[in-house]
């Protein structure tokens, strides 16, 4: 499930196929890989495993193990207990440590076993391509993957010991561990190359309870308008451990050990951590609210008086916190939070007479033919684009394009006109109908059949390309032609057609008296057409001759 690592590997397979190999088809299907690992990306919810750091002490270990710390990465949903007694199958003789600091001398230099495990969380190292706010779904990945910074916080006590409140003096005695490699790697387990550690004073420790909760929320809000077929109990306890204080308190500890004048007094030097930290507790309620918000809307009616209860007491807290820290507020709907692209902007258009999907551009020039362009449009507004009909214009504006359309349609028709009186006079019986409004696609198909083409086409043709040339020179001496009476106009029958298109004249029935024999190809039917094209002062040719 490490779809991020396979994508990059994807992008140097693209790079291969498209401008190495040219492998189209390999790149089609590997390009919808891709696509697919995107989707679960953002869709599919992946299991965050635990990382536990674990200590080999004492001369009865090997020595590529012996008195070394190594970072482990468990498996999905492996708890620390079944980690451990995996561990411990492999040492059966080793004893394993009760505490989590260092051991001493005695036991490293002892002849024992002594095995030291307990977990650890990973540090979060963005890569630099993120430098804006993203997706929990997104980032979620790097929590628990291409991690090398792994930390383990302890709890100590400094000064007197305050029954009332345990958080003035709580500190956090942090440890940080930096492997060799970042995990997970070609193992599932790399050695710890420098360990060194820092301590979290109670106000820094309270700043970053503060900001974990605060994201805890928001990521399980952006959660549930992912998918609003999660379940509602996760949110219901994490919004009640929150609103109501007789489960956890509240932030009411901080302020009892902070925002006191004591101090305040005692610590002039935390003052802008204590104006951070109010911030965090104001800009809880905007989360608070848009988590009751959705709670409220997929509650059911048996947790109906556990929701009640709770937003009375946000009410109350909300009331208390705006009252004393200010009011922040966030947008109507964390989907800007996430940054993703409005719908507007990934919708599709679909053309009725078209199945295929078209971009807005093409929509806006294909309706630009039939549609005038609205004043101010350049053909790139990101508008629904409605079919003619649905469009409410004037009378003058439907008399307009009435108007040029019947322009349009007079110029078709000067330009074809020579050609249509052709056409309708050698095929009366042909009836097409042509519609005005719709384009009108001609295709030629050319069959052993075909009527002869049309005087004017003829003359054009010859003139254009001089296929059917005639040779005004006399035919061969060993030929006699037979006595013609000029024409001026021929007659075509369908001994010609047939002759045009290569059959005998010997397959049909009443045929006149044969051709003379010729030297050369020649095409009967169109003598008397290239006669048109020689001057009238000059005789015909003497081997012409007119069809029956």
């Amino acid at each position: 499930q490490m779809w991020e690592e396979a994508i990059a590997l994807g992008k140097e397979l693209a790079e291969q196929y498209e401008n190495e190999m040219f492998d189209y088809e390999q790149l089609s299907e590997l390009l919808r890989k891709q696509a697919q690992f995107y989707e679960n990306i953002v869709k599919v919810i992946r299991p965050k495993p635990d990382y536990f750091a674990v200590g080999y002490y004492g001369q009865g270990f090997p020595t590529f193990i012996r008195n070394k710390v190594f970072i482990y990465r468990g498996k999905e949903y492996e708890r620390r207990e079944d980690f451990e007694a995996r561990l411990l199958t492999q040492f059966p003789n080793a004893e394993k440590m009760k505490t989590t600091s260092p051991p001493g001398d005695d036991i490293k230099n002892s002849s024992g076993q002594y095995i030291q495990c307990f977990t650890v969380k990973p540090k979060l190292d963005l890569p630099s391509k993120f430098h804006r706010p993203v997706s929990e779904q997104i980032v979620s990945f790097y929590r628990v993957n291409e991690v090398q910074r792994f930390e383990y916080s302890r709890p100590v006590r400094k000064g007197e010991k305050n029954p009332d409140n345990e958080f003035a003096n709580m500190w956090i005695e942090r440890t940080i561990y930096v492997t060799a490699y970042k995990l997970p790697g070609i193992l599932r387990w790399f050695e710890v190359k420098s360990v060194f550690m820092v301590e979290i004073s109670p106000l820094e420790n309270a700043i970053e309870t503060m900001q974990l909760t605060n994201d805890k929320i928001n990521n399980m809000v952006q959660q549930h308008l992912n998918d609003p077929n999660l379940p509602i109990n996760p949110l219901s306890m994490l919004l009640n451990g929150i609103v109501d204080p007789a489960v956890m308190g509240g932030f009411t500890n901080y302020e009892k050990a902070f925002f006191t004048e004591k101090y305040m007094h005692e610590h002039p030097e935390d003052h802008d951590k204590i104006e951070k930290l109010k911030d965090l507790i104001a800009w809880q309620i905007p989360f608070l609210a848009e988590g009751i918000r959705i709670h409220g809307e997929k509650v059911t009616e048996a947790l109906r008086p556990f929701h009640e209860r709770m937003e009375a007491c946000f009410r109350q807290l909300k009331d208390k916190v705006e009252k004393q820290y200010g009011v922040r507020a966030v947008l109507s709907s964390l989907d800007d939070r996430r940054g993703s692209r409005p719908r507007s902007m990934v919708r599709s258009f679909t053309m009725p007479s078209s199945s295929r999907p078209l971009s807005v551009a093409s929509v806006s020039s294909i309706s630009s033919d039939s549609t005038p362009s609205r004043p101010g449009s350049d053909g790139f507004v990101l508008e629904p684009l409605l079919p003619k009909k649905m469009h409410s214009r004037s009378q003058d504006k439907l008399d307009k394009d009435d108007l040029d359309k019947e322009k349009k349609e007079k110029k078709k028709e000067k330009r074809n006109s020579k050609h249509q009186e052709i056409f309708d006079k050698e095929f009366k019986s042909t009836d097409i109908s042509l519609q005005q409004s719709e384009a009108v696609i001609l295709s030629e198909t050319i069959s052993p059949l075909r009527p002869q083409r049309p005087k004017s086409q003829v003359i054009n043709v010859i003139s254009s390309e001089r296929r059917f040339s005639v040779s005004p020179s006399p035919p061969s001496s060993h030929m006699t032609p037979p006595p013609i009476t000029p024409r001026t106009k021929l007659s075509f029958s369908m001994q010609s057609n047939l002759e045009l298109n290569g059959m005998s004249s010997s397959d049909i029935p009443d045929i006149p008296p044969p051709l003379p024999l010729k030297g050369s190809m020649a095409d009967y039917g169109n003598l008397m057409e290239s006669q048109d094209l020689i001057s009238p002062t000059t005789s015909p040719p003497a081997h012409q001759r007119v069809s029956p």
